[in-house]
């Protein structure tokens, strides 16, 4: 994990306070990438990382594995290391004029920083990149470590066993912004994925101290009883995962979206939870809140019969 990221605890030297002590008009907005993890097991569950209680930015709370797009995900190498992906391509879905591929580069990072996870493929081979084999595992988890303490190591890790990142496995689905006011803010890209096969998460115990395979419906549960802690756009990205009834279906609609399906976030007045956040296709919608919380969804609910 990057020691710059939305994951970084900081002693609040370099930063422009700590907790309950800072300019907010001094915090710079920062460009992030974080992804669903998606597997069936055997419903629909998602990997949430619990973060660690000392961290500035939502410490103790449960979020998805992700963190800042660094100055190293944005290089020709990097570029260069995903497959079946354009820079062009990339910045265009996002809505940027250039550099769009380096939030994918960032995003298989931080998975592979965070959960042990990693989205790439063989060159030679296609296949997926498959731990099974426990020479292989201790081989990359050795490879994790290097990245967890040399951020810049994961290109020169990808290219020396002959991976390609996965980028056509992994969808563009949301962006929030980090409201005015904490330590850290964010301008966040949410992607969705599927978990490869022959691979086993498991946190970094340091920014991450648990982490567990949960329906989304469980999860907003656990919100509402106050046994799992988000932020606003985790609990929407939850609560548009609970509408999905089989990973296929929810890496279809991802797949598959484009900036005509956006819908952009409002919060409910007085309202705490999850029911505070309203979408275009509901009653109040037009009477909820549109500057407190900036959210945009790209990820279509599935028409029922």
């Amino acid at each position: 994990m990057s020691d710059r990221g939305p994951n970084w605890t900081s002693t609040g030297a370099n930063s422009p306070g700590t907790r309950d002590h800072y300019d907010a008009d001094q915090v710079a907005v920062r460009n992030a990438a974080t992804v669903l993890i998606l597997d069936e097991r055997p419903d629909l569950q998602v990997l949430m990382l619990k973060r660690n209680a000392r961290s500035v930015f939502v410490g103790d709370m449960w979020v998805f594995p992700g963190g800042a797009v660094d100055a190293d995900d944005a290089t020709p190498e990097a570029d260069a290391t995903v497959a079946r992906r354009t820079d062009d391509e990339c910045s265009r879905e996002l809505g940027v004029e250039s550099g769009g591929i380096a939030y994918w580069v960032a995003v298989l990072r931080e998975t592979f920083e965070e959960a042990g996870v990693l989205i790439a493929r063989h060159i030679d081979s296609g296949a997926l990149v498959d731990f099974s084999d426990p020479d292989v595992a201790d081989r990359f988890a050795a490879h994790r470590d290097v990245v967890n303490s040399t951020e810049s190591a994961f290109i020169g890790i990808v290219d020396g066993e002959r991976l390609a990142l996965d980028g056509a496995g992994v969808h563009y689905v949301a962006r929030w912004i980090t409201p005015l006011g904490p330590p850290r803010r964010y301008d966040t890209r949410f992607f969705v994925t599927a978990m490869p096969g022959g691979q086993v998460p498991l946190h970094d115990d340091d920014e991450a101290v648990h982490h567990e395979w949960v329906r989304a419906s469980d999860a907003l549960a656990a919100s509402e009883a106050g046994e799992m802690v988000m932020m606003t756009p985790t609990l929407s990205m939850l609560q548009r995962l609970a509408a999905f009834g089989s990973l296929d279906e929810a890496i279809a609609s991802a797949a598959a979206s484009t900036a005509a399906d956006n819908e952009r976030i409002r919060i409910r007045y007085n309202v705490e939870g999850h029911g505070r956040i309203a979408y275009p296709h509901d009653t109040d919608y037009a009477t909820a809140d549109a500057t407190t919380e900036s959210g945009v969804i790209r990820w279509p609910i599935p028409a029922r019969s």
